[in-house]
């Protein structure tokens, strides 16, 4: 009887350290801290431009000019984002066989941001990979600043179309092949660039929105099967779209290329196979990455506005932040909702474990140090930081 309580228990240690469920902790822990501080070098960027350093670069270049981008979400924006994101999971769950190919091809467009004047590439991906460009093509370009025309595309320099070219390649072969490691290449250039440019303004919009999401994220896990007789999050989440190629190539009578063109799983969340058990795999929806993500973002900002204000009055700066403290908490949710899981044989919505680990701690933090009022409004409008509001 105790070897057989023994083997169970090892069973149980042995499929929570699966590498499947590592990697997807660890990933997404990565992406978090990884866009959280190219959006502190947004904001340094930003700044540069604003005095006046480098105008000519800060307005020709697609990059520079995204710098004065950031979307900010405010109160109403919040408190309505559950409901459109409810409207937008019934559709795709009652017409997506028929609207698959443009959820596809949306989603390729997702990642192709287009201007009037000049047409902007991959942004996503291609965010994520400049600095490494810039790392590639410094020994030749030196500091990177030259620039060179593409025509009525604008001027880049060598870094930007560098990161360009590699990210329309990637997404070519990924609609070409649909492979795993493609899709999840471009979701995590969607979850840096997401969390990058999307900014929380306080909070207390901080709070709607990850409530309200936490709300959504119950409803539809656990409850819209006794409404639709199917669990809706998982279906959406699982399902396949028609490959574009195949489309395109049934159009033209080309069969026999439409008929190798596999259908391809839509970047909207993180898969890894199990090393260990070939069908098992981990998935994780970048929902439940880019939300806390934006959370951890705003304290990152609030410490880093801390950290200035306590330089310029010369007064020491606690060396527990709010992200170390936010951070620890998403960690611990991320590894219980992973737990619950596999004790529930079940889907789990991550954000029910993911928002009162993350929030809590915050709110705990700031009321403790007196900073729970400014942070409740609006902590950032001393510090002159222009927020550009997204249109409704």
């Amino acid at each position: 009887m105790e070897e057989v309580q023994v083997e169970a228990e090892t069973q149980w240690i042995y499929t929570f350290a699966d590498s499947s469920r590592l990697l997807t902790i660890i990933i997404s822990i990565l992406l978090i801290i990884y866009g959280s501080f190219r959006a502190l070098g947004l904001d340094a960027s930003y700044d540069v431009c604003e005095e006046g350093d480098g105008e000519q670069n800060c307005s020709s270049s697609p990059f520079t000019r995204l710098v004065d981008g950031f979307q900010t979400i405010n109160t109403a924006q919040a408190v309505f984002l559950p409901v459109g994101a409810s409207f937008s999971l019934l559709v795709m769950f009652f017409f997506f066989d028929t609207l698959q190919f443009f959820f596809a091809l949306c989603t390729a467009a997702l990642l192709i941001q287009t201007d009037l004047s000049l047409a902007l590439a991959m942004v996503a991906f291609s965010f994520v990979l400049l600095p490494v460009c810039q790392f590639l093509t410094r020994p030749c370009y030196g500091s990177n600043n030259q620039k060179f025309s593409l025509g009525f595309c604008g001027r880049f320099t060598p870094a930007e179309a560098l990161s360009l070219v590699c990210s329309a390649a990637l997404v070519m072969v990924w609609i070409a092949t649909g492979h795993w490691v493609l899709m999840d290449a471009l979701a995590m250039g969607l979850c840096v660039s997401m969390i990058a440019y999307i900014r929380l303004p306080s909070l207390k919009v901080s709070t709607l929105l990850l409530i309200g999401l936490l709300i959504y994220d119950v409803f539809w896990v656990f409850f819209s099967s006794y409404i639709f007789k199917a669990n809706v999050m998982v279906q959406v989440a699982t399902q396949r779209a028609a490959n574009p190629v195949s489309f395109v190539a049934n159009k033209l009578k080309m069969n026999s290329v439409g008929n190798i063109s596999p259908q391809i799983s839509l970047p909207g969340k993180l898969i890894f196979p199990s090393m260990q058990d070939r069908g098992r795999f981990s998935m994780l929806g970048l929902g439940d990455i880019v939300m806390p993500g934006l959370l951890l973002c705003f304290v990152m900002r609030y410490d880093n506005y801390k950290k200035q204000a306590a330089v310029a009055a010369d007064t020491e700066q606690s060396k527990i932040t709010y992200f170390h403290c936010s951070l620890i908490g998403y960690i611990i949710g991320l590894m219980t909702a992973t737990v619950a899981s596999e004790v529930y044989k079940a889907a789990q919505p991550a954000l029910l474990y993911l928002v009162p680990f993350t929030l809590l701690p915050i709110v705990v933090m700031a009321y403790l140090k007196g900073d729970l009022r400014k942070m409740w409004q609006d902590p950032f409008v001393a510090a002159n930081v222009k927020l550009k509001f997204m249109e409704v």
